[in-house]
């Protein structure tokens, strides 16, 4: 390969780089609870049966997601601003539902973060003290304006995300020996006692259907800086669905390689599952790598909750404004005050489960479910709508699978309030 040809390859490789951003962000905010917690889980206590489930959900919730990213980058508007145009009471509804889905799921990624944070500090630390001081940082970067300079940070932690777990499950597979058949057959997941879990293993599945809000705000504020076409705009976005659907099936992997059929309980406090999680990386990658996978976790996370609080409380704020009539500048306003809002309640919950990290993921991930139908409802309705650009409108597969979906979302939704209520 000549120099000339040599330059021209890596000038795309960055122009390509370049225009990755909120697909990106959107999988540094689904990879939390859902993928380090919940499909672990489901391999540690079912082995590998639910990785058809997980790979299921992904796919029926795949076009409610994209709906976000097709929508702006043919209209230029944000979801909000379509919700809008279909009727007050349409964004009323999702300004209801995300101003109390913002505070649990920030609560609950910050109690993630502050537990995996107190695995640095030799000695004990109350739970709540190393939350404010997470709670700080989020407050520090966003007040100050630094969240723009994050985006390749976030493309640093995915990379180095995707690259340590990929390694820690090739050595995990390589290690693995298959055991003779036990005597008592494995546990199957597919039972009226698991359905609990089960919508708790969907409901972050890659993650909530209101981050589509947020995607969609992230790459209008994109297309003001950068030329963004619709092919690249979608490139970006099924490359972060891509990672996010590929890194749920390597936890469950793990879960399943390293920790089903061992007996090993995962603690439901925050601080003994973070080092049970640490552990699970290093033991199979070797203690070499025992700090580096734990700043690595810690990131990951850490990442999540700093673009869940700046994703949600802008997408609250331009509904808050959206819904007044308020003008460009009044939304910018209202940012601050949402997010000191979100702040002081997210931190008001971490309070109440300080001490129970897998039930705080679980509360949040089982109100995701609940809300999630209606949600996916918003975006098909927008889009059936409307008048995408050609590149960007969803084909036949995807309309399909869209009222699938639907169907899916609602049903399940049925069975879980008639087995939570009335059975």
């Amino acid at each position: 390969m000549s120099y000339s040809a040599e330059t021209s390859f890596f000038a795309r490789c960055i122009a390509l780089l370049k225009l990755l951003g909120p697909g990106v962000l959107m999988a540094t905010a689904a990879v939390g609870g859902s993928h380090l917690v919940a499909s672990t889980q489901a391999g540690a206590k079912f082995g590998w049966q639910l990785a058809l489930l997980i790979l299921v959900v992904n796919l029926l919730k795949y076009p409610f997601f994209r709906a976000g990213v097709s929508y702006t980058i043919s209209t230029k508007q944000t979801l909000q601003q379509g919700y809008l145009g279909m009727g007050k009471r349409y964004l009323a509804i999702a300004l209801g539902l995300n101003s109390v889905a913002s505070v649990v799921n920030a609560a609950a990624l910050l109690l993630f973060a502050a537990s995996l944070l107190s695995y640095f500090i030799p000695f004990n630390i109350a739970i709540t003290l190393s939350a404010s001081v997470v709670l700080a940082l989020i407050l520090i970067i966003l007040l100050a304006g630094h969240f723009e300079g994050l985006d390749n940070i976030a493309k640093g932690i995915m990379a180095v995300l995707v690259i340590a777990t990929v390694a820690v499950f090739i050595v995990a597979l390589s290690n693995y020996s298959v055991s003779p058949a036990p005597a008592v057959a494995a546990p199957s997941p597919w039972t009226l006692a698991t359905l609990g879990f089960l919508v708790v293993t969907m409901g972050w599945m890659p993650a909530p259907i209101e981050i589509s809000s947020i995607t969609s705000l992230w790459l209008k504020r994109q297309c003001k800086g950068q030329a963004v076409t619709p092919k690249s705009a979608l490139f970006d976005f099924n490359l972060g669905y891509a990672v996010t659907v590929l890194l749920a099936l390597l936890f469950l992997g793990l879960g399943a390689l390293i920790l089903y059929g061992s007996g090993t309980e995962l603690n439901t406090s925050g601080i003994g599952f973070s080092h049970q999680l640490i552990s699970m990386y290093s033991s199979t990658i070797g203690q070499w790598a025992h700090w580096l996978i734990a700043l690595v976790a810690f990131l990951c996370i850490f990442g999540s909750a700093l673009t869940v609080y700046d994703g949600y409380a802008r997408v609250v704020a331009e509904a808050i404004a959206l819904l007044f009539n308020k003008d460009k500048n009044a939304r910018n306003t209202l940012v601050t005050p949402v997010l000191l809002f979100m702040a002081v309640a997210s931190f008001i919950i971490v309070l109440f489960f300080k001490s129970a990290l897998l039930a705080m993921l679980g509360f949040a991930m089982t109100l995701a479910f609940v809300t999630t139908p209606m949600f996916a409802w918003l975006n098909h309705k927008l889009v059936a709508q409307t008048q995408l650009h050609p590149d960007a409108s969803p084909n036949f597969a995807i309309k399909l699978l869209s009222y699938v979906g639907l169907a899916y979302l609602f049903g399940f939704l049925f069975v879980f309030v008639w087995w939570k209520w009335f059975l």
